[in-house]
């Protein structure tokens, strides 16, 4: 089993992926993110996303009611159905689902985000929240019966609520429940950068107990993600890849060794 995980930068090679992945013998569950496509829309809309930074120095965006509508659009809509078609165009059987779709994938939403603005510390409730657990009956049904789940956000929470999570996390969560072999992040970088900025900063192989040095290193986008690998390892993950989206052949990249290797 192998858990594919699409970032959603707008320079990803998402006809190449999809490809490569009708290559591979192995049982898969495609999970996916939108954030560029959400964001073109929600400024298309009149409704641009706003950025809170934790008190930790994690960044998230704001979940409000017209954010989950955007997210509904872009990522359960336009991103997850393309990704199904072009599936189908090679051969894979692939069913698209959000997490709200037979709640597949289950969450509490967060009490409230500790954030500092105008140098105040404040706290801020929205609609988002930690995803907690796989419907894995529903998932078993399907990859017993060869089809292929394509998972995104939002996901439910406790009280049938559509939230918004990080995919990252859902990996997570995904990977506790169905110990996949293999853990692949596609990216916009050649893998783990020391310097987003600079392509030669590639680290190629880090260890689990490694993880929170590295964390420490990175900001933005890639300090929330190595958060989330260090997380996944402690419940058991043996082998993640994390590996360039915009290649031509990303899938079959990674696998040959390319981007960074935790394990």
């Amino acid at each position: 089993m192998i858990i594919i995980k699409i970032g959603g930068g707008s320079s990803l090679n998402i006809k190449g992926i999809i490809a490569d992945l009708s290559e591979i013998r192995d049982r898969l569950i495609i999970i996916h993110g939108a954030n560029a496509l959400r964001d073109e829309l929600a400024e298309a809309l009149g409704k641009p996303k706003q950025v809170l930074t934790s008190v930790k120095g994690y960044d998230s965006v704001y979940s409000d009611e017209n954010l989950i509508d955007v997210m509904m659009m872009a990522y359960s809509g336009l991103r997850n159905k393309r990704i199904v078609e072009m599936c189908q165009q090679h051969g894979i059987n692939a069913v698209g689902l959000s997490g709200i779709d037979g709640k597949v994938i289950r969450g509490k939403r967060n009490s409230g985000i500790k954030v500092i603005q105008d140098g105040k510390k404040k706290i801020v409730r929205d609609f988002s929240g930690k995803p907690e657990e796989i419907n894995i009956s529903l998932l078993k049904l399907l990859l017993d019966n060869g089809y292929t789940p394509v998972l995104t956000v939002p996901i439910i929470d406790e009280n049938n609520v559509a939230i918004n999570t990080e995919n990252d996390d859902v990996v997570r969560i995904m990977q506790d429940s169905i110990k996949a072999d293999t853990v692949i992040n596609l990216i916009e970088a050649s893998g783990f950068l020391l310097d987003k900025d600079d392509e030669s900063s590639l680290i190629r192989k880090i260890t689990p107990l490694e993880l929170e040095e590295r964390e420490q290193q990175v900001d933005g986008r890639m300090k929330r993600k190595m958060l989330s690998f260090r997380k996944l390892f402690e419940n058991g993950a043996t082998k993640v890849i994390i590996s360039d989206g915009r290649t031509e052949h990303p899938i079959a990249d990674a696998l040959s060794g390319k981007g960074t290797v935790i394990s």
